[in-house]
């Protein structure tokens, strides 16, 4: 599909989820207002250490660094090598990312760029956090179902246990455990990580694909994203559904603004940013779809100011049974999506 046929359809979708979502579109008012360019090639999920001012990017060569008051781009703050997560420990000092080629989590000293730790993780490790609670990073390897807890301090490894289903994107649940999208079976588990046990699944009908995962309303909700156009709202308690939204194509992340009663669900596919109000844990619903870019679906909050920060790029045709397009060389960009003053 062209560039110009995607604008359409792009616009299509706005109107059409204004007219479902079932209340104004009036809220909030976000829209794109800086792009700020960086090296080429690929990227996956986004970090901002608010003290610091510095967004991270894990990027697929290189960890990428912005500081935000001063637009200055560090292009590679560590090399990496197929990078998908980045988390930050000891109050921003060491920065921890999952690398999916070498099946390495790496644990780097910000200010000098050092590799302190190279830990193997299973086989392409995606999504990861860090449980203050406990003390360690939780590492999701869909390649071969395993999920890994390491020590934040000592970077020994704690535990493994296996999870089938398309490991995605993972929360703690605040007791040593997690919630964990499972792409292929259309549900959330919950797993004990000291224990290496499954808990329980959370079912979500009408939702295909689940990638982006946030938990909002202090514990009270999961919100998942689907490759089919929705978001799916679980209670925790219950572990049921309560509430399907609808969004834009290819969705990789939720990013949750608690502060001001806000998650975000950046829709690469659709090129738009939808925010969700969920100042109501019973009543979740769509407050704005801010065009954005196509291509734009992972990204990160600035919770000093709600600024939202989205990597994206041109991206060419996509070539046979790739999933999406190569990012056109000299187009990646950070986009900065701004709240209205």
């Amino acid at each position: 599909m062209t560039m110009t046929k995607w604008a359409g359809a792009g616009m299509a979708l706005i109107a059409a989820m204004a007219a479902t979502s079932g209340q104004a579109q009036t809220r909030v008012h976000y829209s794109v207002t800086d792009k700020i360019a960086g090296a080429d090639g690929g990227w996956d999920y986004a970090r901002v250490d608010a003290p610091r001012g510095v967004l991270y990017v894990a990027r697929s060569n290189a960890v990428m660094g912005l500081d935000l008051a001063t637009r200055k781009v560090t292009d590679a703050v560590t090399s990496a090598e197929g990078g998908h997560q980045v988390i930050l420990i000891d109050d921003g000092a060491t920065l921890v990312e999952t690398d999916g080629k070498s099946g390495l989590t790496r644990f780097v000293e910000v200010a000098t760029g050092k590799v302190i730790a190279q830990v193997p993780s299973g086989k392409k490790p995606d999504a990861a956090f860090y449980d203050a609670a406990t003390g360690k990073i939780a590492v999701f390897s869909p390649g071969n179902d395993t999920i890994t807890s390491i020590d934040a301090k000592t970077y020994a490894v704690t535990g493994t246990m296996k999870l089938a289903g398309g490991l995605e994107f993972a929360v703690s649940n605040g007791r040593g455990g997690a919630f964990v999208n499972l792409e292929d079976e259309n549900k959330i588990a919950e797993v004990d990580l000291k224990a290496g046990r499954l808990l329980r699944k959370i079912a979500m009908p009408g939702c295909v694909g689940p990638t982006g995962l946030a938990m909002v309303a202090g514990g009270k909700r999961l919100i998942s994203a689907c490759a089919n156009g929705v978001a799916v709202v679980a209670d925790v308690a219950s572990g049921k559904a309560v509430a399907k939204l609808p969004i834009g194509k290819d969705a990789d992340a939720v990013i949750a603004d608690e502060a001001r009663g806000l998650a975000f669900i950046p829709c690469g596919g659709s090129g738009t940013l939808v925010a969700l109000d969920i100042r109501r844990p019973d009543h979740v619903t769509v407050a704005q779809v801010i065009p954005t870019q196509i291509g734009a679906k992972t990204g990160a909050v600035d919770p000093r100011d709600g600024r939202v920060y989205l990597p994206a790029a041109t991206l060419a045709a996509p070539e046979a049974g790739a999933k999406r397009g190569k990012p056109v060389p000299g187009s990646f960009v950070i986009l900065v999506v701004s709240p209205k003053a």
